[in-house]
């Protein structure tokens, strides 16, 4: 089998996996980049740490997580030089993302020059999105002129349970509709028929949608015109406000969805009404892309919130049993790749662990298998 090593870089860790075909012979994450008493001073010697730490024989391709890919990039790509100068292109549109993915491809070229990289892009999965889901209701040509637009994110991850969910279904991938919800610190739904996305909660950046463990998510544009004319706060610290400190941090002072449950429990109202408004923007998602999709087939929780926290799945989808959607609350408590729906619930609800890297190494992997 043909070895594939994967680098999921972000802002401040690395993921890494090593594989041969579906079997993984190492993995791990370097963590705290760039902090005092942290790890590595920076992704670049993050990056070398990893390579010189693992046996590379026979390897025959890198695959890395890009986040942000635009309107060019809508598949894996192998990377050269002009496909590295466009991604560095598309920096403004993830500053805080692909300046992190664009240092573990030029030290793996650089450390491993006859080695095939490929990049794997978050936002590819959504290029289907269609223009009315795409597009934003401003002048055309100012949206044109920035690259405007929703992109989408967490394409990876989408992607990959999705095509889980019709497994675990048993049924053709292109025959189902699936509404996928990735609950992490970083949070997203999305809308996959047939294969295809056609709805995503995240839009020209990662801050657009679900509330987060320190995004807000949807909000009135105006809230910012308020806080730059009455607060007289700049442009950086409205971004600072609403990107790390909002979100449930803002709401109650934590973004640990385990410690935001213990502090319910016992009856703190700060953490009582974040959950609450963190259930209730996923209900009035999922309740969207039903009405999107016209038919589902499934609902399926992903993610370290979504794959852990049960008290969220309950809630998030309490009330919609006329749509067909329900929870078994003895199923909801188990662990593992499951339907947590009662048997012959018309719509199934499932808990997938995702696997990012697993699916950037199966996207590496064929690029250099079509290109041989």
């Amino acid at each position: 089998m043909s070895k594939v090593l994967v680098l999921n870089s972000g802002s401040s860790s690395i993921k890494y996996r090593l594989y041969d075909g579906d079997r993984v012979l190492d993995r791990g994450t370097v963590e705290r980049i760039g902090e005092p008493g942290g790890g590595p001073s920076d992704h670049t010697g993050a990056i070398r740490q990893i390579l010189d730490g693992l046996d590379l024989t026979g390897l025959t391709v890198v695959g890395h997580r890009v986040v942000h890919g635009g309107r060019r990039f809508t598949a894996p790509t192998l990377v050269d030089d002009e496909v590295l100068a466009a991604i560095t292109d598309l920096v403004p549109l993830a500053p805080l993302h692909n300046p992190a993915n664009l240092a573990g491809i030029e030290v793996a070229r650089q450390a491993l020059p006859e080695v095939p990289q490929v990049a794997v892009f978050d936002t590819a999965f959504h290029h289907t999105l269609p223009d009315s889901a795409a597009t934003y209701a401003i002048d055309r040509e100012v949206a044109q002129r920035y690259s405007i637009r929703r992109y989408g994110f967490h394409g990876t991850s989408h992607a990959y349970v999705s095509r889980r969910t019709a497994e675990l279904l048993d049924r053709p991938y292109e025959e189902i509709n699936t509404i996928t919800l990735h609950l992490g610190n970083g949070a997203s739904a999305c809308a996959v028929a047939g294969g295809r996305s056609v709805a995503t909660s995240m839009g020209m950046s990662p801050l657009e949608g679900l509330v987060m463990g320190t995004r807000s998510g949807d909000l009135d544009p105006t809230i910012m015109f308020h806080l730059r004319r009455e607060g007289g706060l700049g442009v950086d610290e409205i971004d600072d406000l609403l990107n790390h400190r909002s979100g449930l941090l803002g709401l109650s002072g934590v973004n640990d969805m385990r410690e935001l449950l213990a502090r319910r429990a016992a009856g703190d109202e700060a953490a009582t009404l974040a959950f609450d408004v963190y259930c209730r923007r996923i209900t009035g998602y999922v309740g969207a892309y039903y009405a999107l999709l016209g038919r589902v087939d499934a609902v399926t929780f992903t993610a370290g919130v979504g794959e852990h926290a049960a008290p969220v799945r309950a809630a998030a989808l309490a009330g919609l049993d006329r749509l067909g959607i329900t929870i078994d609350p003895d199923r909801n408590d188990g662990r593992g790749d499951r339907f947590i729906s009662p048997d012959g619930a018309e719509v199934a609800v499932c808990v997938i662990g995702t696997d990012e890297e697993r699916e950037i190494a199966r996207a590496a992997r064929a690029v250099v298998t079509a290109g041989s």
